[in-house]
């Protein structure tokens, strides 16, 4: 292997660590901002989204191939977005 393809494989194996981290960082504030949201008696949404979320992360079947986390960002940004939803109808913080 040359040192181009190494550099390469290395630049690529570097970016996604970093998207896997977002995607974990992501999931991490999904579940803070439930239990959060729970605790303080405020309306979650809908269950299903948060689970559906949470399953789309961890199982394998994916719409783009595993190493490319960027469709588990997009689904765990929507269910955050689908959670904190009800606190702006309610008055609540955004």
């Amino acid at each position: 292997m040359d040192s181009t393809t190494l550099a390469l494989a290395v630049v690529a194996a570097v970016l996604a660590a970093l998207v896997l981290a977002a995607a974990v960082v992501l999931l991490v504030r999904l579940v803070r901002t439930r239990r959060g949201l729970r605790r303080a008696g405020l309306p979650t949404g809908p269950r299903w989204v948060f689970w559906a979320a949470v399953g789309y992360f961890v199982l394998p079947t994916d719409l783009l191939p595993d190493p490319v986390y960027l469709d588990d960002i997009g689904v765990l940004l929507l269910a955050l977005r689908a959670l904190r939803a009800p606190l702006g109808r309610t008055g609540g913080p955004a």
